[in-house]
């Protein structure tokens, strides 16, 4: 059969949470503009639909008899497939359901040879910065063709030995894309390893492994409409079977015995049950599979072109108002995906923030969003001092080393971009319409309690 060409997407893909109405501090309530996709989108209605129908039949894991403990382990194991097929895995990878890409990560850190180098830019998010036990950090590239280059010369001075880079797909602060399969092909000309850290990539591009050419991807459902606490680490499989479990206890174990001597002998399970001890996010790994179905029946080539009109909206619109500025490695004219920060003079990042969401309704992140080194490379900052994921950071003369970032995708309606741009464009020129909290980054608590509605009352403050 001829495969079918997708329709163009010009409207957003449905989503929960498009209808609801958060108050103003200046009176009044609008519908919520969610422009935070960059840290967690919110869930497709395609995947609450499928984890609520599923929901009844919820049952154990491997190895129960009964009905649903059969058909949910069947679910998973089909999700595990369906993931592959996303990801254009190879035949002899293994995808493993962690919690985050964080989290997966952190599991390839422990289970490369006890001597692998990782090799890392400096402007990796810290889930791919941070663990790693023996490392080469990379200084920032101003160009893709100034990172493979920086990539090779490193790697061409490396002792002997086996070797991983660690790359993103796409720049969680800048939201611009990497040339990860160059990358790749540097890496393995200097017989090194390379894993994507496809946590910004995977929501807003298509992935390929055996296209890219990278031995490992790694993902988190929260950003791919599937917020269930669930991720993914897929690739190869013989440093991961070589390797101690991550986590050790059921489900990691094949068998188990006393010893003489008091101890104990453990026969571990080989596949990706090894590094999955303990019962599965069942749920977690259905509703990452359903929004992988969902995003490829809507066809990724249109969700790309959608997206990069809203991110021209953006980019032209910020142009237009003066003292903004857009931060940038590779320039303004650099591929990205639709994640953009910028600073606005004279204001600091956190009250700009806090005024969007105030004044307009409309939630975006301010902060050092996890990416410390690559904010003060893009920011000019010098200073050692570091803040929290979210907090600022001084820097020279003790300015503040902070942005906002404004993020959106593939269920952002047209009408949240414009009211950004809108908004943004009235607070420089206008100034705040309302007071905020001396020295905080949120309107005062009082003028705008936090309520979220439950069944039989309301909880929050």
């Amino acid at each position: 059969m001829p495969s079918v060409t997708p329709a163009p997407v010009h409207e957003p893909l449905p989503v929960l949470g498009r209808d609801v109405r958060v108050p103003l501090i200046t009176g009044g309530e609008t519908t919520y503009a969610a422009l935070d996709y960059a840290a967690s989108a919110p869930a497709l209605q395609r995947v609450w639909d499928d984890v609520a129908a599923y929901a009844p039949y919820y049952g154990s894991v491997h190895r129960g008899a009964g009905y649903l403990s059969q058909l949910s382990t069947d679910l998973f194991e089909n999700a595990r497939r369906t993931v592959a097929g996303f990801l254009g895995c190879r035949g002899d990878d293994q995808v493993i359901f962690t919690r985050s890409t964080t989290d997966s990560l952190n599991l390839l850190a422990r289970a490369v040879p006890d001597d692998c180098q990782a090799f890392v830019f400096e402007t990796e998010h810290h889930a791919s910065l941070l663990p790693w036990r023996r490392v080469t950090y990379l200084a920032a590239p101003r160009t893709p063709e100034q990172a493979v280059r920086t990539l090779e010369q490193a790697l061409a001075g490396r002792p002997q030995g086996p070797a991983l880079v660690c790359v993103t797909g796409a720049s969680n602060v800048t939201g611009e894309l990497w040339p990860v399969s160059e990358l790749a092909a540097a890496a393995h000309a200097h017989g090194a390893r390379i894993v994507l850290d496809a946590a910004q990539l995977a929501p807003h591009h298509p992935v390929d492994v055996a296209a890219l050419d990278v031995d490992w991807v790694a993902f988190s459902g929260h950003k791919l409409y599937a917020p269930f606490g669930s991720g993914v680490l897929a690739g190869r499989s013989d440093w991961l079977e070589a390797a101690e479990p991550y986590l050790a206890g059921g489900g990691a174990s094949r068998r188990v015995a006393r010893r003489a001597d008091g101890g104990v002998d453990v026969e571990w399970h080989g596949g990706p049950a090894r590094h999955e001890a303990g019962s599965p996010n069942v749920i977690g790994a259905h509703a990452i599979a359903s929004a992988c179905t969902a995003l490829t029946e809507a066809g990724f080539p249109a969700l790309v072109a959608r997206e990069r009109r809203l991110t021209a909206k953006v980019q032209e619109g910020l142009a237009r108002v003066p003292g903004v500025r857009v931060l940038s490695l590779f320039g303004p004219d650099a591929p990205r995906v639709g994640v953009l920060s910028f600073v606005v003079d004279g204001w600091d990042s956190s009250h700009f923030a806090a005024a969007l969401s105030a004044e307009y309704g409309i939630g975006v992140r301010d902060g050092l969003f996890c990416a410390h080194p690559l904010l003060r490379a893009v920011l000019g900052g010098a200073s050692d001092e570091a803040g929290e994921c979210g907090a600022a950071a001084a820097g020279p003369g003790g300015r503040s080393l902070n942005a906002v970032r404004v993020s959106f995708g593939a269920g952002t309606p047209d009408e949240h971009v414009e009211r950004f741009v809108g908004a943004v464009g009235d607070l420089v020129r206008g100034g705040p319409r309302s007071p905020l909290s001396r020295g905080s980054a949120a309107p005062a608590p009082h003028l705008r309690p936090l309520r979220v509605p439950v069944p039989g009352g309301t909880s929050g403050r």
